[in-house]
């Protein structure tokens, strides 16, 4: 169950900093679209307390999936929205 949560909630916050990074930065070479992805990966942590995971258990292989997952997410899912216009 705990893999499962990390890993949905990696999706889910790497989709959202893609649509943040396309709301906020104005083109893709502006750094406020990779700040967005740095405070995605940031606010997991606490969010993983919240939903009763103990973060301090957490591996450094476990942290350096949270941060890989969440970043191929935002940046396929960026990407395909800098693609298409939206």
């Amino acid at each position: 169950m705990r893999g499962l949560s990390v890993t949905t909630l990696t999706a889910v916050a790497g989709i959202a900093a893609a649509f943040g990074s396309n709301a906020l930065a104005a083109t893709p070479n502006d750094p406020q679209g990779v700040l967005v992805l740095a405070v995605a990966i940031a606010a997991q942590f606490p969010i993983l307390r919240v939903i009763g995971i103990d973060t301090d258990d957490l591996s450094t292989k476990d942290v350096l999936y949270v941060g890989f997952m969440t970043f191929a997410l935002w940046f396929v899912s960026w990407g395909i929205l800098l693609t298409t216009g939206a």
